[in-house]
């Protein structure tokens, strides 16, 4: 077969050879160059054949000409952000000053109305001038729709592939649209800088008014910043720009805008601008919207939608009077407790005050930290050597002990270290049991200053607020809450044959205690116990059915004392589980997406619940809760903010006051919060403030109490077999007075030191967290957004 070919072949250049044979020289030459450029011409159109359906077709036109940014909502319908390629907003051409109009044609494209979409004439006569070291562009406005339009179908290299491209789909565009349309097109999408998209907020942001508005040198001025936007920015280059803006009243002048004497006193004007970045229209993200959109991107995909261009509206569950109640508390509480943690860490005796006044007003007068440092060297050290800094120093051949003195004597760099390891970090969230939508979510205090989100993200150890998974799993295996154990010390052997002593600060009595009492004050003793009588699977198993799905449960007996890490909105998660009567719902945040035209095309709010525990079980878990409460290490959420509604929570501290954590849970609303430091080798001072119960308390107890004062969750509501308790005495602060446990030294803390009286009897304190033996400490966590 390749022979025979091969033979025709050789057959075909035996025939041209006898057909040019004999010809003079000029006529051979010219045959060839015709036969060639016959062969370059077909192969050309067969290859724009191919191009035109890699190109945007007809509906593609359609919708990006018609596009909408897709909008993110909260359930009470205000906007929390949106997909905008830039802040745009679309006009008529009849909007738009007829200065504009004129002075872009005359300078992009004088053939405009002539041509229909490649105007090949001047394409001629810009090659010509390219030949002759002259530079010039071809592209007509409607080609440069076509790249704004499509930037990634057709690119921007200067390659003849992309040429082509532009051109084809400048013929559709062509085609499809009138040149009203296409003028319309252009000026409401191509970009301005600053954000700024399109000629209406173009001039809004440079001269303060509206499109329709522009004078004369106003509309040069914007339109001369078409042949680069950068290089003509007339706040950043106002020379480049008037220069520019001249050239192109010059061009309107050759077109007949104006005659000579207009034109030479129009390029005698100053460029005077009135520059003001316009403000995003829906604000700047929060955590939860940063949690949307990166949920929604992955949503888009898979369901084939654009979210700049179609216009869907997304209405997420979010409550706003919730989320601002949510925030406020954040703000308040916690940097209350940054006022503890900066004033009892300043010097070498604490305070030890119950009052979060005595903190606040000591505050100014004190050097955050400066004690922690001083009595912390071998730390800092340890800070300064996990910077890229330093890193990037030794990589480089820097000797360890150089980089690390050299880094140490900037005095900038050391004071932004230490005011990010130092800086108390909080998350809080709260979820409505009945439907798992989430209602409040706040990341950080400061989204600005830390995108790293303390709900979905950050994974730390729960402490105590594990603990109610484990009575469950109890209750479950058919355990009464009145079952005795002994609050007593004693070895549990793991699957292993390693020995854990779970211990607690307030020390041990010997004497029996219910197993609904070991829950209430939390005692270790005895969540041990039950844990060694439930065994470890059961309790994993519950744990993730509730509603702990994300996060994988170490199966060793500490996990009985929260010593695996989780997230916030997972232990939230869980209790809005025992909440709902044991139903567990995967958290909601988006409740339903419709299209620009109103219909809905994803429901998320429908989702069948799982049943993850026994409706009676967890009826008598959430009444053990309930004395967490009332009686237990939970009590400030009453008398600190009078919260007398049936609710039922949970305190948790872990090891070295490193974590806070509290939940309560409420029939129409469950809420949690943890405050802690990124690094968990930084720590709470004293055991008082350290505690869940002191500290993360204080941001659930305000929210509670607002959400409670705005109607937005019932008083009068009661969980199933609850009744109203007895009002409660509320109080802003707990009094003032000294508060160390006894014995209890701290880290930094001298041991001579005056250690002051035990606290009063009736001040419930959780004390839960003593050092555990067998369990090792938890492993430093880095800081997930470094400041330095």
């Amino acid at each position: 077969m390749f022979g025979s070919a091969g033979g025709r072949a050789k057959a075909g250049v035996r025939q041209a050879h006898g057909f040019l044979s004999g010809r003079p020289r000029r006529q051979q030459v010219l045959i060839v160059g015709l036969a060639s450029f016959v062969v370059l011409l077909a192969a050309f159109i067969a290859y724009l054949i191919i191009l035109i359906p890699l190109t945007p077709g007809v509906d593609d036109l359609k919708q990006v000409t018609s596009a909408r940014p897709s909008t993110i909502l909260s359930a009470d319908g205000k906007e929390l952000g949106s997909f905008e390629q830039g802040l745009q907003e679309r006009v008529k051409l009849s909007q738009i000053s007829p200065h504009v109009i004129t002075a872009l044609i005359a300078t992009e494209d004088h053939r405009f109305y002539d041509h229909h979409g490649v105007d090949f004439t001047r394409i001629g006569g810009a090659m010509l001038a390219s030949l002759k070291g002259d530079a010039q562009g071809g592209s007509t406005i409607t080609q440069q729709l076509a790249r704004n339009m499509f930037p990634e179908e057709i690119g921007r290299a200067r390659s003849i592939n992309r040429k082509l491209k532009e051109l084809i789909t400048a013929i559709k565009i062509e085609n499809t649209y009138s040149k009203t349309e296409i003028l319309e097109a252009y000026l409401n999408t191509v970009p301005f800088l600053y954000n700024a998209r399109g000629i209406e907020m173009a001039a809004r942001t440079y001269f303060g008014k509206p499109a329709s508005k522009l004078d004369v040198l106003e509309a040069a001025t914007l339109v001369g910043m078409l042949k680069g936007t950068y290089y003509y920015n007339p706040v950043t280059n106002p020379e480049r720009s008037l220069a520019r803006r001249n050239v192109v009243l010059g061009q309107m002048l050759k077109r007949g805008a104006f005659n000579e004497a207009r034109y030479k006193a129009l390029v005698k004007r100053p460029l005077r601008l009135d520059f003001e970045r316009q403000l995003e229209r829906s604000g700047r993200d929060n955590h939860f919207t940063a949690y949307v959109r990166k949920w929604l991107l992955e949503w888009a995909n898979e369901n084939d939608y654009d979210l700049e261009l179609d216009g869907l509206v997304v209405q997420t569950t979010l409550d706003t009077n919730l989320q601002e109640a949510a925030l406020r508390a954040v703000e308040k509480q916690a940097g209350a407790l940054q006022a503890v943690a900066d004033v009892e860490w300043a010097n070498p005796t604490p305070p030890g005050s119950t009052s979060i006044g005595t903190y606040t007003s000591m505050r100014s007068s004190i050097a955050p930290f400066d004690y922690y440092w001083h009595t912390h060297g071998a730390q800092l050290d340890a800070f300064v050597r996990e910077t890229p800094d330093y890193r990037k120093a030794v990589d480089g051949g820097e000797a360890p002990a150089a980089a690390l003195k050299r880094i140490k004597a900037d005095r900038s760099f050391m004071r932004r270290l230490k005011e990010a390891k130092s800086r108390l970090e909080a998350g809080f969230v709260a979820i409505d049991p009945a439907t798992g939508e989430v209602k409040a979510w706040v990341g950080s205090r400061d989204f600005a200053r830390d995108q790293f989100d303390h709900v979905a993200q950050a994974a730390r150890q729960p402490g105590s607020t594990f603990k109610p998974f484990v009575y469950g799993a109890a209750l479950e295996n058919g355990i009464p809450p009145e079952q005795p154990y002994v609050d007593a010390v004693m070895d549990i052997r793991a699957a292993d044959g390693t020995v854990w002593r779970p211990t607690d600060m307030s020390g041990t009595t010997g004497r029996q205690m219910t197993m609904r009492d070991g829950l209430v004050y939390s005692k270790n003793t005895i969540t041990a116990q039950v844990m060694r009588d439930v065994g470890l699977p059961p309790v994993v198993k519950l744990a993730q059915n509730l509603g702990i799905r994300q996060s994988k449960l170490s199966q060793v007996p500490s996990l009985a004392l929260g010593t695996s890490p989780v997230t916030l909105l997972e232990m939230v998660s869980g209790y809005a589980s025992i909440a709902a009567q044991g139903e567990y719902r995967k958290p909601v945040f988006v409740r339903r997406i419709s299209d620009r035209d109103g219909n809905v095309i994803a429901d998320f709010g429908a989702n069948a619940p799982e049943r993850a525990m026994s409706a009676a079980s967890s009826a008598t878990l959430i009444d053990m809760l309930r004395g967490v409460v009332n009686r237990g290490t939970g009590t400030a959420v009453r008398y600190r903010f009078g919260i007398n509604g049936d609710v039922a929570g949970k305190t948790g501290t872990t090891q070295n006051n490193a974590d806070g954590w509290f939940i309560l849970m409420h029939p129409n609303l469950v809420a949690g919060a943890w405050v802690g430091f990124n690094d968990n080798r930084v720590t709470m001072r004293s055991s008082y403030w350290g505690q869940g119960g002191h500290n993360a308390i204080l941001l659930v107890g305000d929210f509670f109490r607002s959400a409670l004062d705005a109607g937005k969750i019932d008083r009068d509501a009661l969980f199933p077999g609850g009744r109203p308790p007895a009002p409660v005495r509320a109080r802003e602060e707990e009094p003032e007075e000294e508060f160390i446990q006894p014995g209890d030294l701290v880290e930094g803390m001298p041991a001579d030191a005056p250690q002051p009286e035990e606290p009063a009897a009736d001040e419930a304190e959780e004390v839960e967290d003593a050092p555990m033996e067998g369990v090792p400490p938890p492993p430093p966590t880095p800081v997930p957004t470094p400041l330095y």
